[in-house]
């Protein structure tokens, strides 16, 4: 009897089940460390403990996305082991932090499917949550993957297709709870632009740029535990080349939105995301930003702000779509988010 795992392929699924992801894994100040020398994270609420006590927090969190990461990659081995493409995120919604010394799980409900025409893969819809130690849910979000199918020649499941929000409204937004910005320290996190100072349809050019490598992409895939074939071996793709980790491209663009949205502390929600080009070692990847909605909270000190996040290898900045409607070919990442911001 086969003891091996060849991963799930379009028929394996059902619309309704839930999967448990093995693997639980406790984080510790060694995924802050690595995280910041994989990525330029230069958050000062991430980075120092002392700057998140004055904002109310016991202590600095692990960055949103590395907590993103942790969770991601649990769900990898039964989602999209076998997957062609991940197509994008909606729902997405931070509601706890995670602190080093935090024990993270992840499960995963199939809420959708859709054969491709083709025949040859689907798509499969899923709705996953990360849970700590004590069972409180601190990530939960849908994505979307493209999944190759075991045979072609199978039947098709009937297609179901879930309703999702187009962004999530500024009143689901959870803002951690102690989080206090009445007492923030512009100078020390390194830019004076407050909540007020950023107007709904600005947009911002971030300026740096970075270029990929191979070894830390490969370092970071296996930081997360992603074990998805298309990341790891080159026979797995008919180019004979690793595609780089999506989540890779959003911490390097989030990263370098450090440069003119250095006060937008914390990601708490995820609007909706596409990769829209594939990103492979030897790409710069640039950034820019559109502000897409402001929102107070009740939280002193604290308003949100929606942010559209756009990675680049090289294109103009402020450039998305053609005429046709398609996104350019230089652009690799379209994420819609929110974060909080002092007032």
């Amino acid at each position: 009897m086969a003891k091996t795992n060849p991963g799930r392929f379009f028929e394996d699924y059902t619309v309704g089940e839930t999967i448990r992801h093995a693997v639980p894994r406790t984080v510790s100040g060694g995924e802050r460390a690595l995280y910041h020398a994989l990525y330029p994270a230069r958050h000062a609420l991430y980075s120092s403990d002392e700057f998140a006590r004055d904002c109310g927090l016991p202590a600095a969190p692990l960055d949103d996305i590395a907590a993103f990461h942790v969770v991601f990659g649990k769900t990898v081995p039964d989602v999209s082991l076998n997957a062609l493409a991940n197509l994008g995120y909606a729902e997405g919604r931070w509601l706890r932090p995670v602190y080093p010394g935090d024990t993270i799980h992840s499960t995963s409900e199939v809420i959708g499917l859709k054969q491709n025409s083709n025949g040859k893969s689907g798509v499969v819809w899923v709705r996953t949550k990360g849970q700590n130690q004590r069972g409180e849910t601190v990530l939960d979000y849908v994505r979307w993957v493209m999944v190759r199918k075991r045979d072609p020649g199978s039947d098709a499941p009937a297609p179901v297709i879930p309703e999702l929000a187009g962004a999530l409204r500024s009143d689901q937004l959870v803002v951690p709870e102690g989080l206090d910005f009445t007492r923030y320290d512009f100078e020390l996190a390194g830019e004076p632009h407050r909540w007020g100072d950023y107007a709904v349809g600005e947009t911002i050019d971030h300026v740096d740029g970075v270029t990929v490598e191979e070894a830390e992409h490969m370092l970071a895939t296996r930081l997360w535990q992603n074990t998805a074939k298309v990341h790891f071996d080159t026979s797995a793709r008919p180019d004979g080349r690793r595609l780089i980790y999506g989540g890779h491209v959003i911490s390097l663009a989030r990263s370098l939105s450090f440069n003119g949205l250095a006060n937008a502390q914390m990601v708490v929600g995820l609007n909706g995301g596409a990769h829209a080009n594939p990103c492979y070692a030897g790409d710069t990847v640039r950034a820019w930003t559109e502000v897409l909605d402001r929102a107070e909270t009740d939280a002193p000190g604290v308003g949100a702000l929606r942010l559209r996040l756009v990675a680049t290898k090289g294109g103009a900045p402020f450039a998305l779509k053609g005429e046709d409607g398609r996104y350019l070919p230089d652009v690799l990442l379209d994420l819609d988010y929110w974060a909080l911001v002092p007032v």
